[in-house]
């Protein structure tokens, strides 16, 4: 599919979608698995080949059903009457927002969110997303496929300050930390505690702290949130857009419309001073001519 054209039409349906997101994330209280639809539909990239990454595929039943992706239909359906009412704006692009808003809505920092993606009918093979039983080979596997770097797998895992798990879907019940409901840092404070009773503690959870070039990161964000804050807000965007190449970033296209701008205005000043010049000299030979 061609990508979207990303008109003026087009940023109003996102802004009015981005505000029914806000309403609906914040009603339900559904963050969590926003978030977790985002981040499986992206992070299916393969920086090799080129395929998958965030095109909305997921909403096809061949991707949800895989079995790291259970659960994630709830999302997809709540998230339709969103799309009926925005018909220009991809599912690739209203999944990466929900993300977005999810994060926002709870407390955490704003991530940058640039429209334009395409959607894809082409379903990756299962396996692309990473194992929860599994350690940090796995995690470096997984994520540098994407493209992405050990900064980024602390970072993102940081998100699950959010949510919990649910035997159903993933064979592991409980949540993250106290308030799964809250973005903050206390994911990795949480970590650094060790055995907290009835919070959940996965392998992959674990694996941050055993392997020294992930702890760096575990300790450096449950002493700084600012720095979570920032990290996060940065591999988010970076996961959200895998697959994905933006035409323009919002302040590069804002710095070049103020200078147009003031082009513009400049030229106003000279045209403006010139014709003062000319009626000036008018009206003195028109009072030599008077005398």
């Amino acid at each position: 599919m061609a990508a979207p054209l990303v008109d003026a039409d087009y940023m109003r349906q996102v802004d009015r979608a981005r505000r029914l997101l806000r309403a609906l994330i914040s009603s339900k209280g559904c963050a969590p698995i926003m978030l977790r639809l985002a981040w499986h539909d992206a992070g299916t990239y393969d920086v090799n080949t080129k395929t998958g990454g965030a095109n909305g595929s997921i909403r096809y039943e061949e991707e949800y059903t895989h079995g790291s992706n259970a659960g994630l239909k709830i999302a997809i359906d709540l998230l339709e009457p969103i799309k009926a009412k925005n018909p220009k704006i991809t599912y690739a692009d209203l999944y990466q927002l929900a993300g977005v808003v999810a994060v926002e809505v709870t407390g955490g920092p704003t991530v940058e969110f640039l429209p334009g993606r395409r959607d894809s009918s082409v379903c990756p093979r299962e396996g692309r997303l990473p194992d929860a039983k599994r350690g940090a080979p796995h995690l470096r596997d997984i994520f540098y496929r994407m493209g992405l770097t050990d900064k980024d797998i602390v970072a993102l895992s940081g998100g699950h300050t959010l949510g919990r798990a649910h035997a159903e879907r993933s064979g592991f019940e409980g949540a993250w930390t106290q308030e799964p409901l809250k973005f903050d840092n206390s994911y990795f404070l949480e970590l650094l505690k060790g055995e907290s009773e009835g919070l959940l503690k996965l392998p992959t959870d674990k694996a941050l702290l055993e392997d020294p070039g992930f702890r760096r990161y575990v300790e450096l964000y449950a002493r700084d949130e600012d720095a979570f804050f920032k990290d996060y807000a940065e591999s988010h965007k970076k996961l959200s857009e895998l697959g994905f190449t933006p035409r323009s970033s919002g302040p590069a296209s804002t710095k070049s419309d103020l200078s147009t701008g003031a082009v513009l205005a400049q030229s106003a000043v000279g045209v403006a001073v010139a014709a003062a010049v000319v009626i000036v000299s008018y009206l003195y030979e028109a009072s030599k001519k008077s005398k």
